[in-house]
């Protein structure tokens, strides 16, 4: 578990419980996150240009609209847009513009539950096995309990980031799904699956293994055995940054792979059915070494508050049920 106790500890915290508590966390850190996600976002999407002459995204703070364009040279009655570098936006107007984000991150609540409910049965499982002090089992633990959460959330994931890469309609975000179902059928919806379980499931196993490390550590420094708020929210942040920082190029790659799919409706081209690699070749060939790390900085400013507040709001909902349970009991 990811305080230290010992198994009787375990039970004390019923199933409803971790769900609550995983809820919680998930809701609180997605409405602090959502903003800077859609800046990561649109860095790393910009950074995968339009056929010249053809289309364009003019955005006037977050999203606007999509303009087609034939070919030739600039028109009147539109401005070419810059590249978007700010980190510091209106969150107001941020804010008006993500409730149908939000309205997907809390959809994806039960992955959560899953992740966090999985990782903790996990932990003990292996704990009982290989030994209290092996540090391999945060590795296990968080690689299988992440695979299992990415393939239940890829088809919303898929949805979220078209979202925040372009600015959809209901009605739009409905027929984009339906042509794609139609064309490729169901397993379309997991398209960006293989990047994404790439990006994540090294991100869970270098995220806890540094996670338990640091934690161990500054409660031995203290002198406590269990995980106060703020170790859990120093240590979560610490870890969430370096495993943000090795599994970039991976987020970049789900990016680039998943926004093409709505060039493909927006330009009628054929998409190319390339491997992970092969986008990796493509775009530092197209932006340098430096590509495959676009969004470094607002990467960073989510996962290491996210992490941090996730992570110490999970504790601190299991420490409190726990002294409840006790009381009751």
């Amino acid at each position: 578990v990811m305080a230290e106790m010992d198994d009787s500890d375990l039970d004390k915290t019923s199933s409803i419980q971790q769900a609550i508590e995983s809820c919680f966390g998930a809701i609180i850190t997605s409405f602090f996150v959502a903003p800077l996600d859609v800046v990561k976002i649109r860095l790393q999407a910009q950074s995968n240009p339009f056929s010249k002459g053809k289309c364009f995204v003019y955005s006037n703070g977050l999203m606007d609209h999509i303009c087609v364009c034939e070919n030739g040279d600039s028109k009147a009655w539109y401005k070419k847009p810059g590249h978007f570098k700010g980190t510091l936006v209106r969150t107001f107007y941020i804010y008006l513009k993500l409730f149908p984000l939000l309205y997907f991150r809390i959809m994806a609540l039960p992955t959560t539950v899953i992740y966090f409910a999985c990782y903790d049965q996990l932990h003990e499982a292996l704990k009982s096995r290989l030994g209290k002090d092996d540090d391999h089992i945060p590795v296990l633990a968080g690689s299988l309990s992440r695979f299992g959460s990415v393939t239940v959330v890829s088809p919303l994931e898929l949805i979220r980031t078209r979202m925040q890469s372009r600015q959809l309609s209901y009605k739009q975000l409905y027929t984009y799904i339906s042509n794609e179902v139609a064309r490729d059928g169901w397993l379309s919806l997991w398209r960006g699956w293989s990047s994404t379980v790439l990006r994540d499931v090294p991100f869970s196993a270098i995220y806890w293994y540094n996670y338990e490390r640091f934690k161990k550590m500054m409660c031995k420094k203290v002198g406590t055995h269990e995980s106060t708020f703020f170790i859990a929210f120093t240590s979560g942040a610490a870890s969430g940054s370096i495993a943000a920082v090795i599994t970039l190029p991976f987020d970049v790659v789900k990016t680039h792979r998943q926004t093409e799919l709505w060039e493909r409706e927006t330009l009628k081209s054929k998409l190319n059915c390339t491997s992970i690699w092969a986008v990796m070749k493509k775009i530092v060939a197209k932006n340098g070494i430096t590509g495959l790390f676009a969004g470094i900085i607002p990467r960073l400013i989510k996962v290491a508050p996210a992490c941090a507040i996730m992570i110490s709001t999970y504790e601190y909902g299991k420490s409190f049920f726990r002294h409840l349970n006790e009381k009751k009991n």
